[in-house]
């Protein structure tokens, strides 16, 4: 019979094993340096919406379960999105 795991090492000390340098961060999708707060936010807010409509379409396609897990989705997605839309209107309240 054909071992699946490997043996651990001999070491004992775990911080020899971990190689600690912290990881870089991928830099194939940047938001361009300088942009201003409520520049980023209105964006998150239209992507939010998008995708809560996306979300609400695609619960339409299903059913059961899977109906309800997709429209618990589509309503983190809209809570994420009156999130934002209320930092936006902290940022310049419309009296």
């Amino acid at each position: 019979m054909l071992k699946v795991t490997p043996d651990p090492p001999d070491c004992d000390n775990l911080s020899t094993r971990i190689n600690f340098t912290p990881r870089k961060p991928s830099q194939t999708f940047v938001i361009a340096p300088g942009l201003d707060t409520e520049t980023l936010l209105a964006h998150a807010c239209e992507s939010l919406a998008s995708a809560n409509v996306m979300a609400s379409d695609f619960a339409g396609l299903l059913e059961g379960s899977q109906r309800s897990t997709m429209l618990g989705i589509a309503q983190v997605i809209m809570l994420g999105e009156l999130a934002v839309n209320q930092a936006l209107d902290n940022l310049d309240p419309q009296e």
